[in-house]
C-alpha cells in the first residue's frame, strides 16, 4: 500500500534502531552557533560527501562537523524538526515539501549539493522497452519517490501518465499501460532485494549503491540531470539559514574540492550541481 512520505510508526522504530553516530565531537544541535554542527545523512552518497568535507575541509574552515547516519527517509527530518540535528542532507525539495505538508513542519532548503539519479534496474531485460507484457515493476512507496519513478517509466514510453500528473503521481494517474505492467509499491530500501523476482525495479540512487549496484553500469535506464528537480539539498529548520556553521558548510558543499570529489568518486553515478 502506498504511504505518504511520513510514517510515525516507522519513525519510532527507526529512532531506536536506525541511526548511528559517524564522527566525533559533542553534539550541540539547537545550541551554540560556535559549537559542533550536527548533520543527519543517509550513508551513500550524503554520508560520504559529508565525511570528505569533515576529513579534508572542515577544520581549515573552522567548522566542527558531526555526522549522524540514518537508514530511512523519515527520521532525518523528524530529528531535525525536534532539534537533535542542526541540518540534514539526503532528500530533494519535492520530498521535503511533501514532508512539511504532511507533518506541519517548517524545514527549508539552503543549498543543492548533488544529484543522485534514480535508475531502472533489471536482471531480466537490458532495456525498459523489452519488459514483457504483464511484468511486475517495483517502485518506492513514498509519495514523492513513487511519482518520480512513474515519471521515469513514462519517459521511456511503457506507461502514460495524466498530462497534469505532479510530483506526487500515483498508479491512479496512469492513463495508458499497453504492456499491462503490474506496479508494485515497496519500501525504498527493499527495492534492490526485489530484483530476482520482478521484471524491473525503480531504485533510489543511495539504496542502489548500498546494495552494490552501479547506477552507470547496472541501470538499464538512468535519470537525466537536465532540468531535474530532484537534486539533494542541505535542509535546516526555518530561521537557521543564517547560522554561521550552516553558512560554512554551504560554502564547502559548493566548493571546487567537493565537486571534484563527487566527479572522481562516483564517475557519473552521482552528479555535482554546478554553482550549488
Amino acid at each position: 500500500m502506498r504511504k505518504t512520505a511520513i510514517s510515525a510508526a516507522a519513525a519510532g522504530i527507526a529512532l531506536a534502531l536506525g541511526l548511528t553516530a559517524c564522527g566525533s565531537g559533542s553534539s550541540s544541535a539547537g545550541g551554540d552557533d560556535d559549537g559542533t554542527l550536527v548533520v543527519g545523512a543517509t550513508a551513500v552518497p550524503a554520508g560520504e560527501v559529508l565525511a570528505y568535507v569533515k576529513d579534508n575541509l572542515a577544520e581549515k574552515a573552522g567548522l566542527d562537523l558531526e555526522i549522524k547516519e540514518f537508514t530511512d527517509y523519515v527520521l532525518p527530518n523528524t530529528a531535525l524538526n525536534e532539534g537533535s540535528l542542526d541540518a540534514n542532507l539526503y532528500q530533494n525539495k519535492p520530498f521535503l515539501d511533501d514532508f512539511n505538508k504532511s507533518k506541519g513542519t517548517d524545514l527549508v532548503p539552503v543549498v543543492q549539493a548533488y544529484l543522485p539519479p534514480m535508475g531502472v534496474y533489471s536482471k531480466k531485460v537490458e532495456d525498459v522497452a523489452e519488459l514483457p507484457d504483464g511484468a511486475t515493476v517495483t517502485v518506492p512507496n513514498d509519495t514523492t519517490n513513487e511519482g518520480r519513478a512513474l515519471k521515469l517509466l513514462a519517459a521511456q514510453g511503457v506507461i502514460e501518465l495524466k498530462k497534469d500528473a505532479a510530483t506526487d503521481a500515483s498508479p491512479a494517474d496512469i492513463v495508458s499501460n499497453p504492456k499491462k505492467l503490474v506496479i508494485k509499491e515497496l519500501e525504498p530500501a527493499q527495492l534492490p532485494r526485489s530484483l530476482d523476482d520482478v521484471g524491473a525495479a525503480v531504485i533510489n540512487n543511495n539504496f542502489a549503491q548500498d546494495a552494490g549496484l552501479s547506477p552507470t553500469e547496472d541501470a538499464i535506464h538512468l535519470e537525466s540531470a537536465e532540468n531535474n528537480p530532484y537534486a539533494n539539498i542541505l535542509a535546516v529548520k526555518k530561521g537557521d539559514e543564517d547560522d554561521p556553521r550552516v553558512e560554512k558548510l554551504v560554502k564547502l558543499l559548493k566548493s571546487s574540492e567537493v565537486k571534484k570529489f563527487i566527479e572522481d568518486k562516483y564517475q557519473g553515478s552521482v552528479l555535482p550541481v554546478a554553482g550549488g
